[in-house]
């Protein structure tokens, strides 16, 4: 039919990921070329038959096959799955710390498996928030210098001080590393990613390195975050138990994706035991 254009949708049921259905809009006569329905809503982050190669010498590693899945606005995604199975590098991807071999991926209607080193560097510096398991603070600076210094390089960052305050840390801002508890190192490390304001956190096994107290407690600030900000957040993580919590849970395994599943009522992690 004339003017008539096809945009494909990505449908998600709790059995698991479906093959995308194709939808046709119409366009009438008068309206910009290409030009979306207003009916017509592209989830927050989408991969689209992800592939992912590394290569040593002449030995070929597919670390990703054939990876498709959604995640919409203000979710809590969790990505569960054995070690080597290939979670860090999908978490990497969508981070842009690492490029894929095939198909793309998108974050807000961006197509940053399209970007350039430079490009996918300013991404990483306004979009992007990363909460990594062995903290990564600079030991020389204070904890708020630690936020801080994210902040300084984000375009519309939160004020460090009251981030600080929401993750608990009023009264230990000007503790260097070394003298605070893996816990509230973590805290620091949460509160240097949600300063920068950024569209999407990503955690890779935050509470790894923590005993079970602790990572209830900074997985119960993650959950909290997401619920009162909007934020879209995913985690990255080997405990199964922890999908209970999430709005979206993807399962992956030997680098492809086992099933995807909506969770209807997610668990305040205060019930959640493992």
């Amino acid at each position: 039919m004339e003017n008539e254009r096809i945009f494909t949708q990505t449908t998600l049921k709790k059995s698991g990921y479906n093959r995308a259905k194709i939808v046709k809009y119409n366009y009438r006569d008068g309206k910009e070329k290409g030009q979306r329905p207003p009916e017509f809503k592209m989830s927050f982050v989408i991969f689209d038959k992800v592939g992912k190669i590394y290569k040593t010498g002449d030995v070929e590693v597919q670390a990703l096959r054939n990876v498709s899945f959604e995640i919409e606005k203000g979710e809590i995604c969790v990505v569960v799955g054995q070690s080597g199975a290939g979670k860090t590098t999908l978490l990497n991807i969508l981070g842009g710390m690492d490029t894929l071999t095939s198909g793309r991926v998108l974050l807000d209607g961006k197509d940053i498996s399209s970007l350039s080193e430079k490009q996918l560097a300013s991404y990483r510096r306004f979009s992007i928030g990363f909460v990594f398991q062995f903290y990564n603070l600079i030991p020389n600076l204070t904890a708020l210098e630690n936020v801080e210094i994210a902040s300084q390089l984000s375009k519309n960052p939160l004020d460090s001080r009251q981030v600080m305050e929401e993750v608990g840390l009023k009264d230990r801002m000007d503790n260097f590393p070394a003298q605070l508890s893996g816990g509230e190192q973590q805290r620091v490390a949460i509160a240097r990613a949600l300063a920068k304001n950024p569209k999407l956190l990503l955690c890779d096994e935050p509470t790894g390195a923590l005993d079970y107290e602790t990572g209830k407690a900074i997985l119960k600030l993650l959950q909290d975050t997401c619920r009162k900000s909007g934020m879209t957040i995913v985690i990255i993580t080997h405990n199964s138990a922890l999908t209970a919590m999430a709005d979206r849970v993807v399962r992956i395994k030997n680098g492809t994706i086992d099933s995807v599943a909506i969770n209807e009522n997610p668990e305040p992690i205060e019930d959640i035991e493992w």
